[in-house]
């Protein structure tokens, strides 16, 4: 028995094709099946039902995997452990960043990233945290950026910073003459949401829900921000925004920004990778550089977290 043959066999259980396996393996079809066949003789038992379509595994089979992955990962820790102890910061590194952090977050830390650890190859996906914590979860990326906090026994959570809601007010909404608004002036039935999938919608709708009006009439939804600033210039309603979402806006568009009284509504954005914790001196790595850039961009101490999962008043 080998990790390669182990790595094989967790291919197949996950895209549930042996062609499409090799493919992710980056060997042929034929290599990939005779390991496999001769991992299923070694243990004298068959790890897949090749009669069903797609693949399926037996019952042994789920468990072999269950072990299997427990194996991989820890044969990859020791990788990581050498790493450190020759303080290598290199190698592939997969991350993962919500649709509402990545336009104004990446271009903040990326420069600086690449340059301060140039031997570091970063791929980087837009995702929902649906996905992200699938991925993580799958070992197909190894830390994230998201709203949190996700209350994922499997995920821990470092916070970044917190990132205070912004009203834009367009000039015929009944708040525009406010210098700051409220949580309790907010109506649900008047402000713009993003689609369905972003976790910052989630974040506005408990927020309401919560503090403001409770009637979920929803008018519009779009799928970003930008569309939003124009369909609220245009009088559709008003919108919340993300604080660092604000600081690329044109000087006509600020004078409809309105802050909220303190303590302001925020969202926490962290960090996030499995307990597992593989590429930890990666993981840190990343979190120093943005920590060091952020910071001075976003000082806001007085906020209340908004949860992108549940309503939680107070929290």
């Amino acid at each position: 028995m080998t990790i390669t043959q182990l790595k094989y066999v967790l291919a197949v259980a996950e895209y549930q094709n042996f062609t499409i396996a090799s493919e992710h393996c980056f060997v042929t079809q034929p290599t990939l099946s005779m390991q496999i066949q001769k991992l299923e003789d070694e243990l004298e038992t068959k790890i897949f039902n090749r009669n069903k379509k797609p693949i399926q595994l037996t019952q042994i089979g789920k468990k072999i995997i269950d072990q299997a992955k427990i194996i991989v990962d820890e044969s990859n820790r020791i990788s990581d452990i050498v790493d450190q102890q020759k303080g290598f910061i290199g190698g592939d590194f997969k991350l993962g960043i919500i649709p509402t952090i990545m336009p104004t977050l990446l271009p903040m830390f990326l420069k600086s990233f690449i340059k301060k650890y140039p031997k570091i190859n970063l791929k980087i996906e837009e995702l929902t945290t649906e996905e992200i914590i699938n991925k993580l979860s799958e070992g197909h990326i190894d830390v994230a950026i998201a709203a949190t906090p996700l209350e994922n026994e499997n995920i821990k959570e470092r916070v970044l910073y917190y990132e205070p809601f912004v009203g834009f007010v367009p000039s015929e909404h009944r708040l525009f003459n406010k210098t700051t608004i409220d949580i309790n002036d907010l109506n649900i039935e008047d402000i713009l949401l993003l689609e369905d999938g972003h976790c910052f919608k989630e974040n506005v709708i408990n927020l309401c829900s919560t503090f403001g009006n409770k009637n979920q009439h929803f008018q519009l939804h779009s799928g970003s921000f930008d569309t939003l600033i124009k369909l609220s210039k245009e009088g559709l309603g008003m919108t919340l925004l993300p604080y660092l979402q604000t600081l690329d806006l044109n000087d006509k568009d600020k004078i409809f920004l309105r802050e909220f009284k303190e303590p302001a509504p925020a969202r926490e954005v962290s960090v996030i990778y499995h307990k597992s914790h593989l590429k930890i001196h990666l993981i840190e790595a990343l979190k120093n550089t943005i920590d060091g850039l952020v910071r001075g961009v976003i000082a806001f101490n007085n906020v209340k977290i908004i949860s992108p999962l549940q309503q939680k008043k107070g929290a």
